[in-house]
């Protein structure tokens, strides 16, 4: 449901994404963004230049490393990521709308506990 609302205002799932985390930690560098959004440089490297098509994110050299581009929001790429933010509000209000808070809370709760379990099983050095 949030794929086809975020393409109905000219954005992919995935452009959605990178902005969700450039609006929660805008300069990252590419290899940090890869890392937040679990994706190869490639890839990424394609999303970014869809968004710079856009107007939504520039890129800039990272001083002392030519290598390296900070990627920033442009104000375009602010407004599109609070309309994405907007967008994701009013879904989840809906989705959530008809259950308990306590509901809500106890499940948050229990999935919590379940990916500490997940981590702490597969710990490094964990032995097969």
């Amino acid at each position: 449901m949030f794929d086809a609302r975020v393409r109905a205002n000219g954005l992919t799932l995935a452009r959605a994404r990178t902005l969700f985390h450039l609006a929660a930690r805008d300069g990252m560098t590419q290899r940090e963004l890869a890392e937040a959004l679990e994706i190869e440089g490639p890839t990424l490297v394609r999303l970014l230049d869809g968004l710079e098509r856009q107007g939504a994110i520039a890129r800039r050299p990272v001083d002392g490393d030519r290598r390296a581009n900070q990627i920033s929001l442009t104000e375009a790429g602010r407004t599109l990521a609070a309309e994405v933010q907007r967008l994701a509000d009013d879904l989840r209000q809906e989705v959530l709308s008809d259950i308990a808070e306590a509901d809500l809370a106890a499940t948050t709760e229990l999935l919590r506990r379940i990916a500490r379990k997940v981590e702490e099983m597969t710990a490094p050095g964990e032995v097969d």
